[in-house]
């Protein structure tokens, strides 16, 4: 039997409960059609990050599935501080998923049904220093999912095998190319630097807005970090001076091998060793209480 999950309690439908006690119906559409959506929001200093960004993520993605909010901004941050007070590491990520709900097996969305709201917190492990100094392997595979990868939904299947081939292949992570163009990692952000320049795809229906993305640009935008939003040939992959990949859990990492050669110089590069160390100094003053 798996076990479960080490936490204190989480979060299920208005209640706290033991992990052992959170059931839900196998007919929630969740189970039977990955019929909902989810958000990963990263806690530093028991404070939630970005958290305004990352319900307006939460909005969007649930406004595409035409699923109403349940709940107010006021009442998440609520439920997160609950869950976040009880584990008690300084550092953790909420998972919060939201489902359709129970409802008889049909492909076409109920017209009334109650919504199936799942969260709980647990310790953030980030990064170990060996992946930053070092760097990490990146393979590029074709990217075989949907249209609306701007939904961050929770049926990640494609995402998972691409991952999973990826690992196989003795890499960290797949960077996805969609018609000749980099689109995202399976579960990251992509930034590609060429002489000095920061580059990024930009939003829309092939790519997740990740919040830790946006961050990465408007701390180059402050500190005067040439950058741009721009289509990515795969070919640009394979002439970058640095690759890196970012997420809430990731943040930023730097990638330095792809498809078995090494990026640029084989090593993490300069304007990489800056961005992390002008995400790491907000990211302690957000932890202070300092920068929002």
């Amino acid at each position: 039997m798996t076990q479960l999950p080490d936490l204190p309690l989480v979060y299920l439908n208005g209640a706290f409960l033991p992990p052992a006690d959170a059931q839900v119906s196998a007919f929630d559409r969740g189970f039977i059609f990955g019929d909902g959506v989810y958000e990963v929001i990263p806690v530093f200093g028991g404070r939630l990050f970005r958290l305004p960004h990352h319900l307006a993520r939460l909005d969007h993605s649930l406004q595409e599935i035409h699923l109403h909010n349940p709940l107010t901004p006021a009442e998440w941050r609520a439920i997160f501080q609950r869950l976040v007070e009880a584990v008690p590491s300084r550092d953790q990520y909420i998972y919060l998923q939201i489902t359709r709900g129970v409802a008889p097996r049909d492909h076409a969305f109920p017209a009334q049904v109650t919504p199936t709201v799942f969260a709980y917190s647990q310790p953030l492990k980030t990064p170990p220093a060996e992946q930053i100094e070092n760097g990490i392997t990146a393979v590029t595979l074709a990217d075989i999912r949907w249209r609306r990868c701007d939904i961050k939904a929770i049926a990640l299947l494609a995402n998972a095998m691409l991952r999973s081939e990826a690992i196989g292949a003795g890499a960290a992570e797949a960077i996805l190319v969609r018609d000749g163009f980099m689109t995202e990692g399976s579960a990251s952000n992509i930034f590609v630097v060429k002489n000095g320049e920061l580059v990024t795809p930009p939003k829309g229906p092939f790519i997740l807005p990740g919040i830790t993305r946006d961050l990465v640009l408007e701390l180059a935008a402050t500190h005067r970090v040439p950058h741009r939003e721009r289509s990515v040939r795969e070919e640009d992959l394979y002439s970058a001076d640095e690759l890196w990949l970012t997420s809430s859990t990731k943040e930023i990492l730097p990638i330095t091998r792809l498809n078995g050669k090494p990026v640029g110089d084989g090593k993490p590069g300069p304007l990489h060793a800056r961005l992390l160390a002008l995400y790491r100094e907000y990211k302690r003053s957000f932890a202070a209480g300092r920068a929002e």
